[in-house]
């Protein structure tokens, strides 16, 4: 099944998001397979903004190790408290980096990304599962409406986690 998300050509993030948040449930309504929804997720999120990199870290063991994500290459593995997805992981709270350049001991997986948002995703027990990790290549690019619709989209992939 082919699925085309229509969003408004308006670059406003609030009705970005607003078009979106209805495609995703309905996308991620009969999923069961957290792998499959992030691989969705990603593309929908990578194709509505344009954004540099979108994508997952599944937490497995004691490290972050890349998921499904749309953009160039990315790490492969994290430590816990590592860059900004370990930080992220650590503090179980979304981070907004203005300038990756700025962030004390951040992971240079590409040297076009400026700034990120990482936000981690719970599973059933309120362990961290996995982080939602963006980067964009224009500085101070992330905000709360971020945040806040990102939130939300995971809310909509957290039940998908054991």
């Amino acid at each position: 099944m082919e699925t085309t998300l229509t969003l408004p050509a308006t670059k406003d993030r609030v009705s970005l998001y607003a078009a979106l948040m209805p495609q995703l449930r309905a996308l991620l309504a009969e999923e069961r397979d957290p792998i499959a929804a992030m691989a969705n997720v990603s593309a929908a999120l990578h194709q509505a903004f344009g954004w540099h990199w979108v994508g997952f870290y599944r937490v497995l063991g004691a490290e972050l190790v890349l998921g499904p994500f749309q953009g160039p290459v990315a790490c492969m593995r994290i430590g816990f408290g590592k860059g900004v997805c370990g930080a992220a992981w650590q503090q179980e709270r979304t981070l907004i980096i203005p300038d990756v350049e700025q962030f004390p001991g951040h992971i240079a997986c590409s040297p076009l990304s400026r700034s990120e948002i990482v936000v981690p995703l719970h599973d059933r027990h309120g362990h961290v599962a996995a982080v939602l990790d963006i980067d964009s290549t224009a500085p101070n690019d992330f905000g709360e409406v971020d945040a806040h619709a990102l939130a939300q989209v995971g809310a909509m992939l957290e039940p998908l986690f054991e």
